[in-house]
């Protein structure tokens, strides 16, 4: 983190591969790319980057109005999903003599490359353009292996044909990259791969099986859900349906929300002007959420329980394996805030579509469970699990 000091300093010396001056935050796909390029830091200099608010391009300090709400704003870039891997971001209002400026300052990331909307942006003296296709590997080869999470990690005896790479080129690939980043594309699918850290040295790293595995759970023997229908209201009473979902993530998420609606009961009730309506006893939006969820936040690398969906009479259970990670608190769960345990598969999951906004699962969920008259939903939160229960609606 850079003290008032430092940018006061970088703010003399003017605009660099560092440093950007912009006269006001109102150019949102500008900032962004001048975020992800400052991210990717070609020049290896393992130094934070700065966008200067409140500044034309000469350096003379104009000011900038200064309220919480544009502070805010800024901030919450880091977690529209636009930008892959998320931006760790940090901002600073500084008074100038007699003006206020608000420094944006961006750190560099451990996992280059960095995209914004499918495109490697870089920052070349002071002009953000994209990256070539020379320059891509560059910043792929920086990455920190001792740093990298688990999902980022190589998987010890698996090889590309445990891959679905038919999948990869037809559905992943054009959804992660731009189309016409894609159309001058010449590198190999290993090269491809790697760029978007699904290979290490020619390895499958954790977050390619499973996500394109053919067979994660040969090598992650907890990857998959299990899904109970119970007839009462305790483990006790009789199973009516039990499914074991196996197969990549993207199969799994299509194959439990087809169980899902499969158990979904709606009645048909008369409203007040006497218009039919129905009401569902759990709205699917809501399940998906808490599932997804689940299966992007839960602790795969130490545990080989499964993800639990229990559907009761009375109520629905899901539990995932591993407590809350990184930054979520008790205090602060439900209210937006986020960190990764699994960040390949976080954003794996936005680039599917899967995820619309970082952090907006939980809230999203409780939403629709309102708006349905379900009662709030009851969270477990301990050390080795997540477990929430969503009660029927009346």
């Amino acid at each position: 983190m850079l003290d008032q000091a430092e940018l006061l300093r970088l703010l003399q010396v003017g605009e660099s591969s560092r440093v950007e001056f912009k006269k006001s935050p109102a150019d949102r796909q500008q900032i962004r790319h001048t975020i992800c390029a400052l991210a990717n830091d070609l020049e290896g200099t393992g130094r934070p980057g700065v966008i200067f608010f409140g500044v034309d391009d000469r350096g003379q300090v104009l000011g900038l109005e200064r309220n919480d709400r544009t502070l805010r704003d800024l901030l919450a870039i880091r977690n529209e999903g636009k930008i892959l891997p998320r931006p760790s971001l940090h901002a600073q209002w500084l008074r100038v003599h007699d003006k206020t400026v608000l420094a944006l300052v961006v750190l560099p990331s451990d996992d280059p490359p960095v995209r914004c909307d499918g495109r490697v942006w870089i920052r070349t003296g002071t002009t953000v353009q994209q990256a070539t296709p020379e320059e891509e590997p560059r910043l792929a080869e920086r990455r920190r292996g001792a740093d990298l999470p688990w999902d980022h990690r190589p998987v010890p005896q698996a090889s590309l044909d445990d891959l679905d790479l038919l999948f990869f080129q037809r559905s992943y690939l054009p959804s992660a990259v731009a189309p016409e980043v894609l159309e001058q594309n010449t590198r190999s699918i290993e090269q491809q791969l790697q760029s978007l850290r699904f290979l290490i040295q020619g390895v499958p790293t954790y977050g390619a099986v499973l996500v394109l595995g053919k067979a994660p759970t040969g090598f992650i023997p907890g990857a998959y859900v299990q899904f109970l229908r119970i007839h009462g209201t305790t483990l006790g009473h009789p199973v009516a349906d039990n499914k074991q979902v196996t197969g990549p993530l993207p199969d799994q998420l299509r194959q439990v929300e087809e169980v899902l609606g499969a158990h979904i009961n709606t009645a048909l009730t008369i409203a007040e002007d006497s218009r039919e309506e129905q009401q569902a006893d759990y709205p699917l939006v809501a399940l998906q959420q808490y599932v997804r969820n689940a299966l992007i936040h839960r602790n795969y690398e130490s545990s080989h329980a499964p993800v639990r969906i229990y559907w009761y009479d009375d109520r629905v259970e899901i539990e995932n394996p591993g407590g809350l990670y990184g930054q979520v608190t008790r205090e602060n769960f439900r209210h937006g805030a986020t960190d990764y345990r699994n960040p390949l598969l976080a954003e794996a999951m936005r680039t599917l579509g899967y995820v619309q906004r970082f952090g907006f699962g939980i809230p999203l969920a409780e939403q629709a469970l309102r708006k349905n008259g379900n009662p709030e939903p009851q969270y477990h939160l301990e050390p080795t699990r997540v477990r929430v229960v969503v009660r029927k609606a009346p």
